[in-house]
């Protein structure tokens, strides 16, 4: 059976470790399986990433929307090689799932919209599924409605035209879509528990995702939240992308 391969895009080395920890951990794999690769140090084209049974791509306080001009060498690096992870996953429908940062690469892929209309301050949300996500292979592993911890500046504003929405929530209709069969992208973290989420936002709390101010007021209404679901969503990507191998 092939590997999973997990792309990182965050040049905070402290919040890297334990990001692929907690994807490890949602998947079940143990360390042997789930290989990592940090596109902020080493670019894409060092392996062939549909060598692998599936592809995981993390997020990342990286912007698609941000002006050209004002992107750093490495971000520029950065989404070109998921760009054409994109692209070739697509061709191929092979199993990918983009996560936050990546969905906004996925979107402008496919010629949908990326805009800062629909970005959620760091919290827990509540998430719906629609009629054809409670129907999909990997979203209909989730209840029909659950909460998820969500914290981005930008999101899916016009949903590509060969994409099927899957899930959306109140304050982003666009927080789960599908293309193809097998490439998949969410615009929450299904990695992080409370935990995760807490440490993260002691990485990135002078980052924009929530006042820097109000740092123990947030970890509070972290732990007060009950997000439990989102996980099985990587969990399930696993198992289908075995399955697919497989055959």
């Amino acid at each position: 059976m092939r590997d999973i391969l997990f792309l990182s895009a965050r040049p905070e080395v402290e919040a890297v470790g334990p990001e692929y920890e907690s994807v490890r951990r949602a998947t079940g794999l143990d360390a042997g399986r789930l290989e990592h690769l940090r596109l902020d140090v080493e670019t894409l084209d060092t392996l062939d990433p549909l060598a692998f049974a599936g592809v995981i791509v993390g997020g990342s306080p990286y912007n698609v929307t941000t002006a050209p001009e004002h992107k750093h060498p490495v971000q520029r690096r950065v989404e070109d090689d998921l760009a054409r992870l994109a692209e070739r996953a697509l061709a191929a429908d092979h199993p990918v799932l983009f996560t936050c940062y990546g969905i906004g690469v996925l979107t402008r892929v496919l010629g949908g919209t990326v805009g800062t209309l629909f970005g959620e301050e760091a919290a827990a949300v509540g998430i719906a599924l629609t009629d054809e996500g409670r129907a999909d292979p990997l979203a209909g592993v989730l209840p029909e409605r659950f909460d998820a911890f969500v914290g981005h500046k930008e999101a899916t504003s016009r949903l590509p035209d060969d994409a099927v929405l899957l899930a959306g929530s109140t304050g982003c209709p666009v927080q789960i879509y599908r293309v193809g069969a097998n490439v998949y992208a969410t615009q929450f973290h299904p990695e992080v528990t409370a935990t995760d989420f807490i440490a993260r936002a002691r990485v990135y709390r002078h980052h924009g995702y929530f006042p820097a101010h109000e740092l123990d007021a947030f970890i509070g209404r972290v732990q007060a939240a009950s997000v439990t679901e989102p996980q099985r969503l990587l969990h399930r990507f696993v198992e289908l992308a075995d399955a697919r191998d497989a055959a």
